[in-house]
C-alpha cells in the first residue's frame, strides 16, 4: 500500500517498540498482569499523572473508553459529548451496548463542548423518567484536530464536579496535544480536574494496546472485574506493558508526536498556497481538513489514500504521522496541483 494520509493507524510501529518486545521475550513471566513490567508500568504511570492514578491495558481506544465510561456511570446515567466525538461516531454504540448508558450530543462549531454547550444537556436531574447526566466526555484533541486550552478543560471539570458529574477525556492522541500545547500530561488532566481518560499510543508509534486511567480514586471500584467482564484482560500483559514503558520512558511518545504534528504544518503550509483549496479548521496537531472540487478529491484518492470527512461538504481529512515524511508531504501536494488543473 502507497504511503498516504488517511490515518495514523495506518503506519506501522516505532523500531523501540520492536526491541522493546524483544527484550521482554525472554523467560516466563505470570499472566494477566502480575508480571514485573505492568508493575514497572503502574509506578510510570503514578509518575505520569500522580501518585492517585491507576491505569488499566486494554487492548484498544474504543475499550479504553468504555472501561472509563463504565467506572463513571450506570445504565440509567448519560453522558454529555459532542456530536462528533469518537464514541459517539465510531464506536458502533459500544458505551450504549455495554454500559447501556445514554450519550448526549451536543453541536458545535469545532468539535469542542464548552460550558455553555454542556448546559444545554444538563437538565431532569432527580426526574425518574429522564436519564441522568453524570459525565462529560471530551476528545484531546478533538476529531477535528482542535485543542482544548487547559484552562478550558479546567471550566469544564468545574461545571462537572459542580453537578456531582464526572469528566473524561478520550485522549487516543493525547502526546499530539501535550506536544502542541507545551504542556506535560500531569498539567492537563491531573491538574485540571479530569477523573479518567484514555491514554494512546497506538496513533503514535506502538504495536497495540491503550490504556484507562483513573485519576479519580472514587471510581477505582472493582475494576479488575469490569474489564474482564468486557473481555480487554490481556494474557501476555508484558508485551503490552513493555512497550508502553518504552513509549514513555524513551520520550518516544514526544519525539513522535513532535514530527507528526510539524508534518501537518508542512502540509498546511503547502496547502495555503494552493488556490482551489480550503482549510476548515486550525491546523493545531497532525490533521488537516479541507474542502476541494468533489472530483478533484476523488481522482487524487486513486493516488493517495484518505478518507473523506463529509462527503455533502466536499471536506477530507488528511492525517500525518510519525514516519510521514517531507517527501511525502511534497509529492502529495504535488498531485494535489495536477488535479486541480484538471478539473
Amino acid at each position: 500500500m502507497k504511503r498516504g494520509f488517511g490515518s495514523d493507524n495506518h503506519s506501522g510501529f516505532s523500531p523501540e517498540v520492536l526491541q522493546a518486545l524483544a527484550d521482554a521475550n525472554t523467560d516466563h513471566a505470570l499472566a494477566y498482569g502480575d508480571d514485573e513490567y505492568t508493575a514497572r508500568l503502574e509506578e510510570l504511570f503514578r509518575e505520569t499523572f500522580g501518585q492517585q492514578a491507576r491505569v488499566y491495558l486494554v487492548f484498544n481506544g474504543t475499550g479504553a473508553n468504555v472501561l472509563g465510561i463504565d467506572a463513571m456511570c450506570r445504565s440509567h446515567e448519560a453522558v454529555v459529548c459532542a456530536e462528533t466525538a469518537h464514541i459517539n461516531v465510531d464506536e458502533c454504540g459500544a458505551p450504549q451496548r455495554v454500559v447501556g448508558c445514554r450519550l448526549l450530543t451536543v453541536d458545535t462549531p469545532d468539535g469542542k463542548l464548552t460550558p455553555e454547550l454542556v448546559k444545554t444537556r444538563l437538565h431532569g436531574f432527580g426526574f425518574e423518567h429522564h436519564s441522568q447526566p453524570k459525565a462529560i466526555s471530551i476528545s484531546q484533541p478533538t476529531e477535528l484536530g482542535t485543542l482544548y486550552t487547559l484552562d478550558e478543560i479546567r471550566a469544564l471539570a468545574n461545571l462537572a464536579h459542580s453537578h456531582n458529574m464526572y469528566l473524561h477525556v478520550d485522549g487516543a492522541r493525547l502526546a499530539n496535544a501535550a506536544v502542541a500545547l507545551g504542556c506535560s500530561f500531569k498539567q492537563m488532566t491531573t491538574d485540571c480536574g479530569v477523573d479518567a481518560l484514555s491514554f494512546g499510543g497506538t496513533k503514535n508509534g506502538l504495536l497495540m494496546g491503550e490504556s484507562c486511567v483513573l485519576l479519580n480514586t472514587v471510581l477505582d471500584i472493582d475494576m479488575k472485574y469490569r474489564r474482564k467482564q468486557m473481555t480487554q484482560l490481556a494474557s501476555k500483559m508484558r508485551f503490552m506493558a513493555a512497550q508502553m514503558i518504552c513509549y514513555l520512558e524513551s520520550g518516544m511518545w514526544r519525539r513522535n508526536a513532535e514530527h507528526s504534528n510539524r508534518m501537518a504544518q508542512l502540509l498546511r503550509s503547502e496547502v495555503e498556497r494552493v488556490d482551489g483549496v480550503k482549510i476548515m479548521y486550525p491546523v493545531q496537531v497532525n490533521s488537516l481538513f479541507a474542502q476541494l472540487p468533489t472530483d478533484v478529491w476523488h481522482r487524487l484518492q486513486e493516488r493517495y489514500f484518505f478518507y473523506d470527512w463529509d462527503e455533502a461538504a466536499d471536506v477530507v481529512r488528511w492525517m500525518c504521522s510519525f514516519d510521514t515524511t517531507e517527501d511525502n508531504i511534497h509529492s502529495f501536494v504535488q498531485a494535489l496541483k495536477e488535479e486541480l488543473c484538471r478539473k
